[in-house]
């Protein structure tokens, strides 16, 4: 009776431990080759033919560890400028924590100056749960939990995502599925491919892959199709433009310098 006892305390904590290893192996595994840590976009944004601001997208050189995973640190930093800079001035830096290994956000945060608005907001994604976990600086209750579905993605980490596929595989109108979560709500992300055509920025005529993200209805952007990014046709699949159709006229932001990349650029010479 005594080794029976035994062996009924040993089952369940012999399932509690492959259970854990269960659970280790639900992240997906992507492979990236495509960026690397060091890695700086600098942009400028146009409005009609005014230069209305900068923009820079880069990876932190080292890498961070966030719930004991290692991940890149990628952030998004948008300025106006000039006359802009006077009527509304806008200082926004967006930043994900991103899984190397499984090319999902561990942590997102969203530091807005907008004109008179302000906004700290945090999230952190627990993709063995589902779930994420979102303080706001604008609201009274902290700790907010929402389920989200499995491989969500933040709007940075989705682009970064994009980069690790192979463009050269898809045909014009295939369209790409992730899902994503935002503030407090998960949304859907279509992006359509469009193929390949030669984009002329700052930083010269670029061979590029054309996507195109739906977008949801709202008082910004005019219609689903207002957005269209430019990735290079090379391995590197950086965004080398992004035009926008707005209901107060077009925006463009146009890559002008990169550094640390990965492979040559597909520069048209």
């Amino acid at each position: 009776m005594r080794v029976k006892h035994h062996l009924l305390f040993i089952v369940p904590l012999l399932g509690l431990v492959l259970s854990g290893f269960a659970l280790e192996d639900t992240l997906r595994t992507v492979k990236n080759d495509s960026f690397a840590p060091g890695e700086v976009l600098q942009y400028k944004v146009h409005y009609g033919l005014i230069n209305a601001g900068e923009a820079t997208i880069h990876v932190s050189p080292n890498l961070q560890r966030i719930n004991n995973r290692p991940c890149y640190q990628t952030s998004v930093v948008g300025r106006t400028s000039g006359s802009f800079d006077f009527f509304h001035r806008v200082r926004d830096t967006w930043t994900s924590f991103i899984d190397t290994s499984s090319m999902l956000p561990l942590r997102f945060h969203r530091n807005i100056e907008e004109g008179k608005y302000r906004r700290k907001e945090t999230t952190d994604f627990d993709h063995f749960k589902n779930t994420v976990v979102v303080n706001d600086s604008r609201d009274e209750k902290k700790n907010q939990v929402y389920k989200v579905p499995d491989n969500a993605q933040d709007m940075i980490s989705g682009f970064y995502y994009l980069r690790t596929l192979d463009l050269n595989t898809y045909r014009p109108g295939q369209t790409i599925r992730m899902q994503g979560f935002l503030g407090d709500e998960v949304f859907d992300m279509t992006v359509t491919y469009r193929g390949k055509t030669v984009v002329e920025t700052k930083a010269g005529k670029i061979r590029a892959h054309r996507l195109v993200p739906r977008m949801p209805k709202n008082r910004l952007f005019s219609g689903e199709d207002a957005i269209t990014v430019y990735f290079s046709d090379d391995e590197n699949k950086i965004p080398v433009m992004f035009q926008a159709e707005m209901f107060v006229g077009s925006v463009k932001v146009d890559l002008y310098k990169y550094n640390g990349l990965q492979s040559r650029l597909a520069v048209v010479k």
